[in-house]
C-alpha cells in the first residue's frame, strides 16, 4: 500500500502584469497556495489552493488555506492510503466544514500522486480527454476603454484570445453599459464580447444594465446579483435573451442543484476551488448538463499548475459551450512551472505527460515564497 507520508504547503506571491480591476478590489499581486504530497513509494503530487482578491472575494485567504490544510486536513490524512482519493475527500467533508479551496489544493495533489503512479493523465482518472485543446478567454480589467480596445486588437492579432470578458460593477450601469458597447463596437464581429459584474448589481440595477449589454451586441452577463439572490437570478434569465451565468452562486453540486431546480442561470462557470475540487467539479457539471445548461471553465486566477489541474478535467467534457477562461498564468509577471502551458490559436493546449501534466520550476518557486513554508510528516507507527 502506497501511504501519505509527507504534506508540504507553502505561499508564493507573483505580482500580476497590471491591475486587474474587480468590482470589489484591484488585484495587483496574485497569491498561491501550494501543496505537496510525498508517498512512501517516493512519488509525489503537487497542487494549488488559490482565491481572487483575498476576502474581499469569497470566505477563503490564502493563510486561511494555508492553516485548514496544516491544522485539520493534512494530519487526518498522514498515514492514509495515498490511492484512496475518495475515502480521502470523505474524510475531509466530514472533518472540515467549507474551505473548498484549501481542500481542493490538497486534492489535486492527491489525484496528480495517483497518475503518476499509474502512469496516466488526470484526464484518464474522469474517463478520459475528448479535446486537446479548449478555447480560451481573455478579461479585459483595466477599466479604461481606450486601453481595454487596443489589448483587445492586440489579442485577436496575435491569435491569442478572440472571446473577452469585461469586469464592470464599479461605476453607474449607464457608464458600464456605455464602456462595453465602446469596445464591442470596436472588435465588431471579430470576437466575443462578454461581462462580469461579480455581484454588484441590485435587481433593479441589473433589469436595466442586462437590457442596455442586450442592445450593445454583448452576449452573456456573469453573476449580475449577490449570489443569495437566486429569485432574482430566475427573473433576470427568463426575461433576457442575454445569456445569464451563476458564478459566486456556484460553491459544489448543492448549489448547482438549487441554481438549476429555480432556473437560476442559463449557463454554469464552473470552477474547480470553488467546487471544492475536481470531483465536486464534475459533480457540478454533470447537474449542469442534467438541466440543459451552458458550461463555461471558470478560474480563480491560479497559476499554471492549478490551472493545469482544471485543463485535465475540462478536456473530458465533450460540450463546453462557452468555452473556457483558464488564462491565469498569463495575467502573472512569471511562470512557475518547468514547461508552461502552451496557448496558441484562440485555446489553451491541454499538458501531456502523467498526472496533472505539470512540473514546477524551484528556482521560481524559491524566488516567490513567502516566509514560512510548512512540513508535516507521518510519525511511524501512526
Amino acid at each position: 500500500m502506497t501511504n501519505i507520508d509527507q504534506i508540504e504547503t507553502l505561499i508564493l506571491d507573483i505580482p500580476t502584469i497590471r491591475g486587474h480591476v474587480l468590482s470589489m478590489a484591484t488585484m495587483r499581486t496574485q497569491t498561491a497556495v501550494l501543496v505537496r504530497v510525498k508517498f512512501s513509494d517516493g512519488s509525489e503530487g503537487i497542487g494549488e489552493g488559490t482565491t481572487i482578491g483575498g476576502l474581499s472575494y469569497g470566505p477563503e485567504s490564502p493563510e486561511g488555506i494555508q492553516s485548514a490544510i496544516e491544522t485539520y486536513i493534512a494530519p487526518a490524512l498522514l498515514g492514509r492510503n495515498g490511492d484512496d482519493v475518495n475515502g480521502a475527500l470523505q474524510l475531509i467533508d466530514k472533518l472540515v466544514k467549507g474551505n473548498r479551496i484549501a481542500k481542493t489544493a490538497v486534492e489535486i495533489a492527491l489525484w496528480d500522486g495517483l497518475g503518476k503512479r499509474l502512469g496516466v493523465p488526470v484526464s484518464q482518472l474522469f474517463g478520459g480527454a475528448v479535446h486537446e485543446r479548449l478555447p480560451v478567454a481573455w478579461t479585459l480589467a483595466s477599466g479604461n476603454s481606450e486601453t481595454d480596445i487596443t489589448e483587445a486588437q492586440e489579442m485577436i492579432e496575435t491569435r491569442r484570445h478572440n472571446i473577452f470578458k469585461l469586469k464592470i460593477g464599479k461605476r453607474s450601469v449607464r457608464e458600464d453599459v456605455a464602456h462595453v458597447a465602446r469596445i464591442k463596437e470596436a472588435v465588431g464581429d471579430s470576437a466575443s464580447v462578454r461581462v462580469d459584474v461579480n455581484t454588484a448589481w441590485s435587481l433593479q440595477d441589473a433589469r436595466w444594465g442586462l437590457k442596455g449589454l442586450q442592445e450593445a451586441g454583448c452576449e452573456l452577463v456573469e453573476q449580475p446579483v449577490p449570489a443569495r439572490y437566486r429569485r432574482a437570478m430566475a427573473e433576470l434569465t427568463k426575461s433576457h435573451e442575454i445569456a445569464v451565468m451563476a458564478d459566486e452562486a456556484l460553491n459544489g453540486p448543492e448549489d448547482a442543484l438549487e441554481v438549476a431546480s429555480v432556473r437560476g442561470a442559463d449557463v454554469f462557470a464552473v470552477k474547480i476551488g470553488q467546487s471544492g475540487g475536481l470531483k465536486r467539479a464534475s459533480e457540478v457539471i454533470a447537474i449542469g448538463q442534467a438541466a440543459g445548461l451552458g458550461l463555461y471553465g471558470g478560474t480563480m486566477l491560479e497559476t499554471g499548475l492549478s490551472t493545469a489541474a482544471a485543463l485535465q478535467l475540462f478536456s473530458t467534457v465533450e460540450d463546453l459551450a462557452w468555452g473556457t477562461e483558464l488564462f491565469g498564468p498569463l495575467l502573472l509577471t512569471d511562470e512557475i512551472l518547468a514547461e508552461p502551458i502552451i496557448y496558441r490559436d484562440f485555446c489553451a493546449e491541454v499538458p501531456k505527460g502523467v498526472g496533472i501534466g505539470a512540473t514546477l520550476d524551484q528556482d521560481k518557486i524559491d524566488f516567490f515564497r513567502r516566509d514560512g513554508g510548512r512540513t508535516m510528516k507521518a510519525v511511524a507507527g501512526e
